[in-house]
């Protein structure tokens, strides 16, 4: 586990090549939560105003702004990769799934939320460990994880480099109890503006998503951050109070003056759809392979999965009849 000196840019920043070392921050908050960016505010802040080379959008119990982030990204061909992250609330404090394919569960056991992400084939990491002023981990959770017998149940990696004073207030804790477990460390932002994007984040040999994945794997990580000030925090909290006063103002909207004023996630409409059909078929697939993987189904079972294979092709169907509606409305648009 390489570490660096905790710089603005750190050790390597100056000898970046093509070939690395990459820069990536996985902890960033879009308007789908606390955050005051949208998802193409964000992609278009990281490519145009920093060197990052990943990034992922980790909002509170949500995923819709981190796909469609993804979304935009391969859609504009990029220079930043975009993978899909979740900064979800499990009962021992907050959790971060990486290389997400579906929504985790809120207030579920820690125990079955990093089960889960692994299932996914994602990777679980913990943000801001030991933070006394948000849903840090303590430390007999990470060592209950640490110590499970089960083979879904481990860490991949601990947030040791956020800049925030929820993730300062615990950085001697977590560089000590890293080096006790034999976990690598990364850096990540923990942004709700644009302009703290990249300000955390994690140094890796190589360029890609998947030269990340590898290097948390391999223990090849290193990390930087900067530190902000109060005044800083003060600023960022002034955004997001006035973010929140807008997203109350559109529930009231809704709730009270029943007109039509949705909460604003920062996703297209049409996009929302294909992105909830996605979920459903997602989760429908999983489900039939865990019931086919059992050696001698009951005849309950074999009903169920072939519910399953119903409700799939339904889901299928329906996702395809979208696609082509959204088709049809490209084509018929008249130019601008």
């Amino acid at each position: 586990m390489k570490l660096t000196d905790g710089s603005p840019q750190g050790s390597l920043a100056g000898s970046r090549s093509a070939t690395g070392p990459g820069k990536a921050d996985v902890h960033i908050h879009s308007i789908a939560s606390d955050g005051t960016a949208s998802a193409a505010q964000i992609l278009d802040y990281a490519e145009n105003h920093t060197d990052l080379d990943l990034i992922a959008i980790a909002d509170h119990e949500r995923v819709e702004g981190a796909i469609e982030c993804q979304r935009l990204a391969r859609e504009r061909g990029s220079r930043v990769q975009v993978v899909v992250a979740e900064e979800v609330t499990t009962r021992s404090g907050h959790l971060l799934g990486v290389f997400l394919q579906a929504r985790l569960k809120r207030g579920q056991l820690l125990e079955t939320t990093v089960a889960e992400i692994h299932e996914q084939g994602g990777l679980a990491i913990v943000p801001h460990p030991f933070s006394a002023f948000t849903l840090g981990m303590r430390k007999h959770a990470i060592m209950r994880v640490h110590l499970s017998k089960d083979p879904l149940v481990y860490w991949d990696a601990l947030e040791g480099y956020n800049p925030s004073t929820a993730g300062r207030y615990g950085r001697a804790a977590t560089a000590r109890i890293a080096a006790e477990l034999g976990l690598p460390l990364v850096g990540n932002s923990d942004a709700h503006t644009v302009d703290t994007i990249g300000d955390g984040h994690t140094l890796f040999p190589g360029t890609t998503a998947e030269d990340y994945r590898q290097a948390v794997v391999a223990g090849t990580t290193g990390g930087s951050c900067i530190t902000w000030g109060a005044v800083r925090e003060v600023l960022i909290y002034g955004q997001q109070v006035r973010k929140q006063a807008r997203d109350v103002s559109r529930w009231g909207q809704r709730n009270l003056l029943r007109n039509d004023a949705p909460r604003d996630l920062g996703v297209p409409t049409d996009q929302l759809e294909l992105q909830r059909e996605a979920e459903r078929c997602y989760l429908l697939e999983r489900e039939a392979r865990r019931l086919s993987d059992g050696s001698t189904a009951r005849p309950t079972d074999r009903e169920t999965a072939r519910g399953l294979a119903r409700r799939l092709l339904a889901v299928r169907q329906g996702r395809a009849r979208s696609m082509a509606a959204v088709r049809r409305h490209e084509v018929e648009e008249p130019p601008a």
